[in-house]
C-alpha cells in the first residue's frame, strides 16, 4: 500500500493570500501546501480523500489515471468544493462513488444541487454513486483494502476519520470520542490534524496532537492541515522521535 500527500496545508493554503511571514516567502517547498487531502493506492486500486479546492491541480500533478472511489471526511468548502473536477474521470469510466457519513450528504447534495436535481443537461455534470458510511461499520475497496470509518468531532461537527488496515487518517478534530481511540489502537502510521503550535477551538494544536500520539503510541505519526505557522525544517528537528511534518508529495510505503 502506497500514501501520497496531494495537500497538507489548512483551509487557506499555504503561502496564504497577502501574509509575508517566514513561512509563507520561504523557498523550501515543504512548506507551499494545498489544501488537504491524500491518495491510497493498494492492490491495483486507488483512493482519493477528500476532493479538495485544489483536487484539480493536485491531479495533475500527481498524475492520475484513475479513481475506484472518494472518502470524504466533511462538507467544508477545502474539502469538497473540487468534486466538479471529477468529471473528466466520468468522461472515461463512468460513475464514481463517493462516500460519506449521512450529515455531509446533506451539504453536499444543497451544495451540489445540480449534481443530484440538475435543471439542464449539456456541458456535462459530475456522476456520482452516493453511500453513506457509519462509524466502526468497515468495508473493503479491492483485495485486503479493510477501511474502518471512525468518528471525530470538529468544533461541533461529526466528522469522519478513516483506518486502512494499520494506517489511520484523522483531519479537522479538536475531540476523539474513547470508541475511537479504542478503534485506532495498533497502529504503523498515524496521520493527525495539527492546525498551528497554539490550540484552536476547533483543530488540535501541537500540544494537543502530541497528547494523542502519546495515548495512541503508532510507530509513525505525520502531522497535516497545517497553517503557516509552521516553519517545516525548524518544526522537524524539535519533534520528538516518530513524529514529523508531512509535505505535499510526500509518499510513505504501508504494510
Amino acid at each position: 500500500m502506497k500514501l501520497t500527500f496531494l495537500g497538507t496545508g489548512t483551509s487557506t493554503g499555504v503561502p496564504s493570500i497577502g501574509c509575508e511571514c517566514e513561512t509563507c516567502i520561504a523557498d523550501d517547498p515543504r512548506d507551499k501546501r494545498l489544501r488537504v487531502s491524500i491518495i491510497i493506492e493498494h492492490a491495483g486500486r486507488t483512493v482519493l480523500v477528500d476532493t479538495s479546492a485544489d483536487f484539480r491541480q493536485q491531479a495533475l500533478r500527481f498524475g492520475l489515471k484513475q479513481l475506484d472511489a472518494v472518502l470524504i471526511t466533511h462538507c467544508h468548502a477545502d474539502h469538497v468544493f473540487g468534486l466538479d473536477d471529477i468529471r473528466p474521470l466520468n468522461f472515461r469510466f463512468g460513475a464514481l462513488s463517493v462516500l460519506a457519513n449521512e450529515r455531509a450528504w446533506v451539504d453536499i447534495k444543497r451544495i451540489f444541487k445540480y449534481i443530484f436535481e440538475p435543471s439542464h443537461f449539456g456541458g456535462g455534470l459530475p456522476e456520482v454513486i452516493p453511500n453513506v458510511v457509519t462509524p466502526g461499520a468497515g468495508f473493503c475497496i479491492g483485495k485486503d483494502l479493510e477501511i474502518t470509518p471512525l468518528e471525530v468531532i470538529h468544533g461541533r461537527l461529526p466528522v469522519m476519520a478513516y483506518r486502512f488496515n494499520d494506517f489511520a487518517y484523522l483531519t479537522d478534530l479538536n475531540e476523539i470520542p474513547q470508541a475511537t481511540l479504542d478503534a485506532l489502537k495498533g497502529l504503523d502510521v498515524l496521520v493527525l490534524d495539527c492546525l498551528r503550535p497554539e490550540p484552536h477551538a476547533t483543530h488540535f494544536g501541537l500540544r494537543e496532537a502530541l497528547k494523542v500520539v502519546e495515548q495512541l503510541q503508532p510507530k509513525r505519526t505525520l502531522l497535516t492541515h497545517m497553517s503557516h505557522h509552521f516553519d517545516h525544517e525548524a518544526t522537524n528537528v524539535e519533534l520528538p522521535a516518530g513524529v514529523e511534518l508531512a509535505y505535499d508529495g510526500m509518499e510513505i510505503e504501508l504494510t
